[in-house]
C-alpha cells in the first residue's frame, strides 16, 4: 500500500515537472483559470507549482554541475 502511493507521488511529481518543463521551453501553460471551482484550482496551481520547483531545482543543479554544457547553438 505505501509503495503504490510512492509511486503514485513519484508519477504526478514527474507529470508536473514535464508540465513546467514545457511551460520554461515553449511558453505553453496549463490555464487553471478555466477550472470553476475554486478547491480544485487551487490544488492545481500547488500541483503545477511543486512542478515548477522541481524543475528550478534540476536547472539549478544542471547550471553548476560540469557535466552539462550549454548548446552553441542557442
Amino acid at each position: 500500500m505505501i509503495g503504490r502511493l510512492f509511486h503514485i507521488t513519484l508519477d504526478a511529481a514527474l507529470v508536473s515537472t514535464v508540465l513546467a518543463g514545457v511551460k520554461r521551453s515553449s511558453g505553453f501553460a496549463v490555464e487553471t483559470e478555466k477550472i470553476s471551482d475554486p478547491t480544485l484550482r487551487g490544488v492545481a496551481d500547488k500541483f503545477l507549482g511543486v512542478g515548477e520547483t522541481i524543475f528550478d531545482m534540476i536547472q539549478g543543479t544542471a547550471v553548476n554541475s560540469e557535466y552539462f554544457k550549454r548548446d552553441s547553438r542557442r
